[in-house]
C-alpha cells in the first residue's frame, strides 16, 4: 500500500480502513459504533478537510484506549491516526 498523495487520498484511504474495522466480527460493537462516528466525520463534505480528520481523530482516541480492543484493529487505528495527523488546511 503506498503513501497517499494529498490530504483527499488520506481522508478515502482512513475511510477504506475503517470500513474494514467496522465490517470485522471480532471488533466489539462499541468500537464498531465509534469508527462509524469517525466515517461520518470523513464523510462530511461540509467542512474542510482538516476539520474533518481532526473531528474523526477526537473520536477513534477516545476508543483506541479501549482494552478490549483487538490488537490487529489497534493497530490499524494507529495508521489511520498516522495519516489523519499530516491532514492540514
Amino acid at each position: 500500500m503506498s503513501a497517499p498523495s494529498n490530504a483527499v487520498d488520506s481522508i478515502r484511504l482512513s475511510i477504506k480502513i475503517l470500513q474494514d474495522i467496522s465490517n470485522d466480527i471480532h471488533v466489539p460493537k462499541n468500537i464498531r459504533r465509534a469508527v462509524l462516528d469517525a466515517i461520518e466525520y470523513l464523510q462530511d463534505t461540509s467542512v474542510s478537510p482538516g476539520v474533518r480528520a481532526a473531528n474523526a481523530l477526537s473520536v477513534l482516541d477516545e476508543i483506541s484506549q479501549d482494552p478490549n480492543m483487538p490488537t490487529r484493529t489497534r493497530v490499524q487505528f494507529w495508521n489511520v491516526a498516522s495519516m489523519l495527523e499530516k491532514v492540514k488546511d
